[in-house]
Protein backbone atom coordinates (compact mmCIF):
# COMPACT_ATOMS: atom_id res chain seq x y z
CA UNK A 1 0.00 0.00 0.00
CA UNK A 2 0.95 3.64 -0.69
CA UNK A 3 2.60 5.36 2.25
CA UNK A 4 0.34 8.58 1.51
CA UNK A 5 2.28 10.82 4.24
CA UNK A 6 5.05 10.61 1.65
CA UNK A 7 2.90 11.95 -1.33
CA UNK A 8 4.60 15.69 -1.98
CA UNK A 9 1.74 17.47 -2.63
CA UNK A 10 0.30 18.35 0.76
CA UNK A 11 -3.08 18.24 -0.25
CA UNK A 12 -2.50 14.74 -1.97
CA UNK A 13 -3.14 12.76 0.59
CA UNK A 14 -6.91 13.68 1.85
CA UNK A 15 -9.32 11.20 3.24
CA UNK A 16 -12.40 11.30 4.83
CA UNK A 17 -12.02 11.48 8.73
CA UNK A 18 -15.52 12.33 9.70
CA UNK A 19 -18.93 13.51 8.47
CA UNK A 20 -20.58 16.37 10.89
CA UNK A 21 -24.92 16.47 10.56
CA UNK A 22 -26.58 19.19 12.08
CA UNK A 23 -29.56 17.93 13.83
CA UNK A 24 -32.62 19.55 15.46
CA UNK A 25 -33.40 17.25 18.06
CA UNK A 26 -29.93 15.13 19.34
CA UNK A 27 -31.47 12.07 21.08
CA UNK A 28 -33.43 11.20 18.00
CA UNK A 29 -30.97 11.86 15.63
CA UNK A 30 -28.93 9.48 17.91
CA UNK A 31 -30.97 6.65 18.39
CA UNK A 32 -32.25 6.51 14.90
CA UNK A 33 -28.45 5.81 13.76
CA UNK A 34 -27.71 3.51 16.51
CA UNK A 35 -31.02 1.37 16.32
CA UNK A 36 -31.50 1.04 12.37
CA UNK A 37 -27.96 1.93 11.20
CA UNK A 38 -26.26 0.01 14.19
CA UNK A 39 -23.86 2.54 14.59
CA UNK A 40 -22.20 2.90 18.17
CA UNK A 41 -21.94 6.18 20.03
CA UNK A 42 -17.76 6.47 20.45
CA UNK A 43 -17.86 9.89 22.39
CA UNK A 44 -19.70 12.83 23.58
CA UNK A 45 -18.66 16.74 22.94
CA UNK A 46 -20.08 19.77 22.67
CA UNK A 47 -19.72 23.23 24.42
CA UNK A 48 -21.89 26.39 26.04
CA UNK A 49 -23.71 26.67 22.35
CA UNK A 50 -24.24 23.07 21.66
CA UNK A 51 -24.18 19.27 22.00
CA UNK A 52 -22.71 16.83 20.27
CA UNK A 53 -22.43 12.97 19.80
CA UNK A 54 -19.64 10.89 17.62
CA UNK A 55 -20.64 7.95 16.14
CA UNK A 56 -19.21 4.93 14.30
CA UNK A 57 -19.87 1.78 12.24
CA UNK A 58 -16.96 0.51 10.36
CA UNK A 59 -14.72 2.83 9.24
CA UNK A 60 -17.18 5.60 9.36
CA UNK A 61 -17.75 7.88 11.98
CA UNK A 62 -20.18 10.47 12.41
CA UNK A 63 -20.65 13.63 14.40
CA UNK A 64 -23.98 14.71 15.26
CA UNK A 65 -24.36 18.80 16.80
CA UNK A 66 -27.55 19.91 17.84
CA UNK A 67 -27.33 23.77 18.46
CA UNK A 68 -27.86 24.95 21.97
CA UNK A 69 -27.79 28.62 21.72
CA UNK A 70 -28.55 30.98 18.91
CA UNK A 71 -24.51 31.74 18.50
CA UNK A 72 -23.53 27.94 17.33
CA UNK A 73 -24.00 27.92 13.17
CA UNK A 74 -26.29 24.79 13.64
CA UNK A 75 -29.00 26.75 14.30
CA UNK A 76 -29.00 28.83 11.60
CA UNK A 77 -28.38 25.96 9.02
CA UNK A 78 -31.17 23.70 10.61
CA UNK A 79 -33.32 26.45 10.40
CA UNK A 80 -32.64 26.94 6.67
CA UNK A 81 -32.10 23.29 5.53
CA UNK A 82 -33.25 20.87 8.31
CA UNK A 83 -31.34 18.39 9.46
CA UNK A 84 -28.24 17.67 7.06
CA UNK A 85 -24.61 17.22 6.26
CA UNK A 86 -22.48 20.43 7.42
CA UNK A 87 -18.98 19.50 7.39
CA UNK A 88 -17.04 16.78 5.60
CA UNK A 89 -13.98 16.73 7.76
CA UNK A 90 -10.85 15.78 5.45
CA UNK A 91 -7.19 13.92 7.51
CA UNK A 92 -4.38 14.88 6.05
CA UNK A 93 -0.60 14.43 7.56
CA UNK A 94 0.11 18.06 7.58
CA UNK A 95 -2.39 20.68 8.46
CA UNK A 96 -0.15 23.58 7.99
CA UNK A 97 0.89 22.37 4.66
CA UNK A 98 -2.69 21.84 3.19
CA UNK A 99 -4.11 24.65 4.10
CA UNK A 100 -1.08 26.75 3.03
CA UNK A 101 -0.93 25.56 -0.38
CA UNK A 102 -4.83 25.88 -0.67
CA UNK A 103 -4.71 29.19 1.13
CA UNK A 104 -1.99 30.38 -1.52
CA UNK A 105 -4.70 28.68 -4.73
CA UNK A 106 -7.76 30.77 -3.40
CA UNK A 107 -9.79 28.83 -0.74
CA UNK A 108 -12.84 30.41 1.02
CA UNK A 109 -10.84 30.33 4.24
CA UNK A 110 -13.24 30.27 7.70
CA UNK A 111 -10.54 29.06 10.28
CA UNK A 112 -7.26 28.96 10.24
CA UNK A 113 -4.42 26.47 11.62
CA UNK A 114 -5.13 25.92 15.39
CA UNK A 115 -3.13 23.56 17.60
CA UNK A 116 -4.91 21.58 20.31
CA UNK A 117 -3.75 19.88 23.64
CA UNK A 118 -4.40 16.03 24.61
CA UNK A 119 -6.19 13.33 22.76
CA UNK A 120 -7.53 14.11 19.41
CA UNK A 121 -6.76 15.75 16.05
CA UNK A 122 -3.05 17.53 16.98
CA UNK A 123 -3.89 20.36 14.32
CA UNK A 124 -7.66 21.70 12.97
CA UNK A 125 -8.54 24.08 10.14
CA UNK A 126 -11.09 24.76 7.79
CA UNK A 127 -12.32 25.86 4.64
CA UNK A 128 -15.78 26.40 2.75
CA UNK A 129 -16.91 23.54 0.63
CA UNK A 130 -20.30 24.54 -1.34
CA UNK A 131 -23.38 25.66 -0.41
CA UNK A 132 -23.29 25.74 3.86
CA UNK A 133 -21.26 23.15 3.94
CA UNK A 134 -17.44 23.31 4.98
CA UNK A 135 -14.14 21.10 5.19
CA UNK A 136 -12.36 21.07 8.49
CA UNK A 137 -8.55 20.03 7.59
CA UNK A 138 -7.71 17.35 10.26
CA UNK A 139 -3.98 16.53 11.72
CA UNK A 140 -3.46 13.24 13.45
CA UNK A 141 -0.63 11.65 14.97
CA UNK A 142 0.99 9.03 12.71
CA UNK A 143 -0.61 5.85 12.52
CA UNK A 144 -3.79 6.51 14.55
CA UNK A 145 -7.02 5.09 13.40
CA UNK A 146 -10.40 6.62 13.36
CA UNK A 147 -10.59 9.09 15.96
CA UNK A 148 -12.50 11.83 17.57
CA UNK A 149 -12.60 15.80 16.89
CA UNK A 150 -11.60 18.20 19.00
CA UNK A 151 -12.78 18.23 22.36
CA UNK A 152 -14.36 14.91 22.50
CA UNK A 153 -14.07 12.17 25.14
CA UNK A 154 -14.13 8.45 24.16
CA UNK A 155 -16.67 6.96 25.66
CA UNK A 156 -16.49 3.24 25.16
CA UNK A 157 -13.71 0.91 24.91
CA UNK A 158 -12.94 -1.26 22.05
CA UNK A 159 -14.39 -4.53 23.65
CA UNK A 160 -17.74 -2.46 23.96
CA UNK A 161 -18.46 -2.18 20.49
CA UNK A 162 -21.66 -4.27 19.68
CA UNK A 163 -21.59 -6.85 16.84
CA UNK A 164 -22.62 -5.82 13.73
CA UNK A 165 -24.97 -7.35 11.75
CA UNK A 166 -25.10 -4.62 8.94
CA UNK A 167 -21.56 -4.85 7.83
CA UNK A 168 -21.25 -1.16 6.48
CA UNK A 169 -17.55 -0.53 5.51
CA UNK A 170 -17.04 3.10 5.05
CA UNK A 171 -18.28 6.02 2.99
CA UNK A 172 -17.88 5.17 -0.38
CA UNK A 173 -19.07 8.40 -2.19
CA UNK A 174 -20.87 11.66 -1.15
CA UNK A 175 -23.61 13.15 -3.21
CA UNK A 176 -24.27 16.77 -3.20
CA UNK A 177 -26.81 18.45 -5.40
CA UNK A 178 -26.17 21.98 -6.85
CA UNK A 179 -28.09 25.03 -8.41
CA UNK A 180 -27.84 25.54 -12.03
CA UNK A 181 -25.03 27.60 -12.77
CA UNK A 182 -22.92 26.00 -9.70
CA UNK A 183 -21.52 23.07 -11.42
CA UNK A 184 -18.61 24.24 -13.43
CA UNK A 185 -17.41 26.62 -11.04
CA UNK A 186 -17.49 23.96 -8.31
CA UNK A 187 -16.00 21.51 -9.37
CA UNK A 188 -12.98 24.20 -10.69
CA UNK A 189 -13.11 24.62 -7.05
CA UNK A 190 -12.62 21.31 -5.82
CA UNK A 191 -9.58 20.83 -8.65
CA UNK A 192 -7.70 23.87 -9.01
CA UNK A 193 -8.19 25.07 -5.12
CA UNK A 194 -8.32 21.73 -2.97
CA UNK A 195 -6.40 18.77 -5.66
CA UNK A 196 -9.12 16.86 -6.79
CA UNK A 197 -9.84 15.76 -10.08
CA UNK A 198 -12.59 15.37 -12.27
CA UNK A 199 -12.82 11.38 -13.49
CA UNK A 200 -16.24 10.98 -14.57
CA UNK A 201 -18.98 13.47 -15.99
CA UNK A 202 -22.13 12.89 -17.63
CA UNK A 203 -25.47 14.35 -18.48
CA UNK A 204 -28.39 12.20 -17.61
CA UNK A 205 -31.41 12.32 -19.13
CA UNK A 206 -34.71 10.81 -17.95
CA UNK A 207 -37.82 11.45 -20.07
CA UNK A 208 -38.70 14.84 -20.35
CA UNK A 209 -36.34 15.54 -16.88
CA UNK A 210 -32.06 15.92 -17.50
CA UNK A 211 -28.99 16.40 -15.39
CA UNK A 212 -25.33 17.21 -15.18
CA UNK A 213 -23.43 15.29 -13.34
CA UNK A 214 -19.17 15.54 -13.05
CA UNK A 215 -17.61 13.20 -10.41
CA UNK A 216 -14.11 14.84 -8.76
CA UNK A 217 -11.84 12.51 -6.75
CA UNK A 218 -8.92 13.51 -4.25
CA UNK A 219 -5.72 12.24 -5.60
CA UNK A 220 -5.64 9.43 -2.66
CA UNK A 221 -9.06 8.19 -4.17
CA UNK A 222 -10.32 8.14 -0.74
CA UNK A 223 -13.01 11.22 -0.78
CA UNK A 224 -15.09 11.36 -3.71
CA UNK A 225 -17.96 13.83 -4.93
CA UNK A 226 -20.65 13.15 -7.21
CA UNK A 227 -22.01 16.73 -8.11
CA UNK A 228 -25.02 17.46 -9.84
CA UNK A 229 -27.09 19.95 -10.73
CA UNK A 230 -30.07 20.19 -13.05
CA UNK A 231 -30.30 20.82 -16.51
CA UNK A 232 -32.15 24.21 -16.96
CA UNK A 233 -33.64 23.17 -20.69
CA UNK A 234 -35.30 20.28 -18.91
CA UNK A 235 -38.40 19.89 -16.79
CA UNK A 236 -37.74 20.06 -13.18
CA UNK A 237 -37.07 16.90 -11.28
CA UNK A 238 -35.67 15.47 -8.08
CA UNK A 239 -32.35 17.83 -7.92
CA UNK A 240 -34.98 20.86 -8.44
CA UNK A 241 -36.84 19.19 -5.75
CA UNK A 242 -34.03 18.86 -3.49
CA UNK A 243 -32.80 22.27 -4.14
CA UNK A 244 -36.45 23.61 -3.37
CA UNK A 245 -36.62 21.48 0.23
CA UNK A 246 -33.46 22.25 0.79
CA UNK A 247 -33.25 25.61 0.38
CA UNK A 248 -30.31 25.78 -1.76
CA UNK A 249 -26.97 23.41 -2.83
CA UNK A 250 -26.16 20.20 -0.47
CA UNK A 251 -25.24 17.01 0.14
CA UNK A 252 -27.84 14.61 -1.30
CA UNK A 253 -27.02 11.54 0.43
CA UNK A 254 -24.15 9.53 1.68
CA UNK A 255 -23.74 6.05 -0.07
CA UNK A 256 -22.22 3.19 2.25
CA UNK A 257 -19.74 0.75 0.78
CA UNK A 258 -20.94 -2.70 1.98
CA UNK A 259 -19.48 -6.20 0.56
CA UNK A 260 -22.67 -7.80 0.28
CA UNK A 261 -25.22 -5.75 -0.43
CA UNK A 262 -28.19 -7.98 -0.52
CA UNK A 263 -27.19 -8.62 2.85
CA UNK A 264 -26.30 -5.49 4.54
CA UNK A 265 -30.37 -4.87 3.22
CA UNK A 266 -31.73 -7.50 4.91
CA UNK A 267 -30.23 -6.83 8.17
CA UNK A 268 -31.20 -3.27 7.77
CA UNK A 269 -34.56 -3.95 6.85
CA UNK A 270 -34.99 -5.78 9.67
CA UNK A 271 -33.73 -2.71 11.80
CA UNK A 272 -36.78 -0.54 10.30
CA UNK A 273 -34.61 1.13 7.18
CA UNK A 274 -37.37 1.52 4.72
CA UNK A 275 -35.78 1.44 1.39
CA UNK A 276 -37.16 2.71 -2.31
CA UNK A 277 -39.13 -0.32 -4.05
CA UNK A 278 -38.37 -1.32 -7.77
CA UNK A 279 -40.48 -2.12 -10.07
CA UNK A 280 -41.10 -5.70 -11.41
CA UNK A 281 -40.11 -5.08 -14.63
CA UNK A 282 -36.97 -3.65 -14.24
CA UNK A 283 -35.44 -7.03 -12.93
CA UNK A 284 -37.46 -8.76 -16.06
CA UNK A 285 -35.32 -6.38 -18.15
CA UNK A 286 -32.12 -6.60 -15.92
CA UNK A 287 -31.14 -10.08 -17.71
CA UNK A 288 -30.80 -7.98 -20.84
CA UNK A 289 -27.99 -5.68 -19.95
CA UNK A 290 -26.06 -7.66 -17.39
CA UNK A 291 -24.85 -11.54 -16.62
CA UNK A 292 -26.10 -12.66 -13.20
CA UNK A 293 -27.31 -15.69 -12.47
CA UNK A 294 -31.06 -17.19 -11.29
CA UNK A 295 -30.07 -16.96 -7.82
CA UNK A 296 -28.56 -13.75 -7.51
CA UNK A 297 -31.18 -12.06 -10.01
CA UNK A 298 -33.72 -13.46 -6.99
CA UNK A 299 -31.76 -12.16 -4.56
CA UNK A 300 -31.66 -9.11 -5.89
CA UNK A 301 -35.70 -8.94 -7.06
CA UNK A 302 -36.37 -9.98 -3.28
CA UNK A 303 -34.49 -6.52 -1.78
CA UNK A 304 -35.20 -4.66 -5.02
CA UNK A 305 -31.43 -3.93 -5.00
CA UNK A 306 -30.36 -2.50 -8.29
CA UNK A 307 -27.50 -4.45 -10.74
CA UNK A 308 -24.92 -2.03 -12.83
CA UNK A 309 -22.15 -3.05 -14.89
CA UNK A 310 -18.96 -0.90 -16.70
CA UNK A 311 -15.84 -1.84 -17.97
CA UNK A 312 -13.80 -2.75 -14.33
CA UNK A 313 -17.41 -4.74 -13.09
CA UNK A 314 -20.58 -4.94 -11.36
CA UNK A 315 -21.65 -2.98 -8.59
CA UNK A 316 -24.78 -3.40 -6.58
CA UNK A 317 -26.75 -0.09 -5.02
CA UNK A 318 -30.19 0.64 -3.11
CA UNK A 319 -31.14 3.90 -1.91
CA UNK A 320 -33.68 4.63 1.42
CA UNK A 321 -36.45 6.29 1.19
CA UNK A 322 -35.98 9.36 2.90
CA UNK A 323 -36.90 9.99 6.60
CA UNK A 324 -36.36 13.63 6.17
CA UNK A 325 -39.37 16.15 6.99
CA UNK A 326 -38.09 18.15 3.91
CA UNK A 327 -37.88 14.52 1.93
CA UNK A 328 -33.48 15.83 1.27
CA UNK A 329 -31.22 13.85 2.48
CA UNK A 330 -31.23 10.12 1.97
CA UNK A 331 -28.65 7.02 1.84
CA UNK A 332 -27.21 4.33 0.06
CA UNK A 333 -25.60 0.83 0.14
CA UNK A 334 -23.30 -0.29 -2.12
CA UNK A 335 -21.50 -3.02 -3.43
CA UNK A 336 -18.72 -3.01 -5.94
CA UNK A 337 -17.69 -5.62 -7.83
CA UNK A 338 -14.91 -4.01 -9.79
CA UNK A 339 -17.06 -1.27 -11.03
CA UNK A 340 -15.99 2.19 -11.06
CA UNK A 341 -18.86 4.34 -11.59
CA UNK A 342 -21.54 5.26 -10.20
CA UNK A 343 -25.05 3.08 -11.61
CA UNK A 344 -26.18 5.90 -13.90
CA UNK A 345 -27.70 3.43 -16.06
CA UNK A 346 -30.09 2.41 -13.75
CA UNK A 347 -31.64 5.35 -13.66
CA UNK A 348 -32.40 5.42 -17.35
CA UNK A 349 -33.66 1.42 -16.38
CA UNK A 350 -35.55 2.72 -13.78
CA UNK A 351 -37.45 5.26 -15.47
CA UNK A 352 -37.85 2.42 -18.70
CA UNK A 353 -39.00 -0.20 -15.63
CA UNK A 354 -41.29 2.71 -14.68
CA UNK A 355 -43.29 3.44 -17.86
CA UNK A 356 -43.44 -0.20 -18.56
CA UNK A 357 -45.50 -0.74 -15.31
CA UNK A 358 -47.48 2.03 -15.86
CA UNK A 359 -48.60 1.30 -19.01
CA UNK A 360 -49.27 -2.29 -18.43
CA UNK A 361 -46.73 -3.73 -21.57
CA UNK A 362 -44.24 -5.21 -19.32
CA UNK A 363 -46.22 -8.83 -20.01
CA UNK A 364 -45.35 -8.23 -23.61
CA UNK A 365 -41.67 -7.13 -23.04
CA UNK A 366 -40.90 -11.22 -21.83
Amino acid sequence: MRDLSKVADPLGDLSIDYVEIYVGNLESAALDWVDRYAFTVVGPGGSADHRSLALRHGLTTLVLTEATSDQHPASEYVAAHGDGVADIALRTADVTAAFAAAAAKGARVRRRPTRHAGAGPEVTAVVEGFGDVVHTLVQRAPGEGPGLPAGFVPALRPDDERPDDVGLLDIDHIAVCLTTGDLAPTVAYYRDVLGFESIFEEHIVVGRQAMESEVVQSPSGSVTLTLIQPDPQADPGQIDEFLKGHQGSGVQHLAFSSPDAVRSVRALSRRGVTFLTTPSAYYDLLGERIALDEQRLEDLRSTNVLADEDHGGQLFQIFTASAHPRHTLFFEVIERQGAETFGSSNIKALYEAVELERTGQRGLER
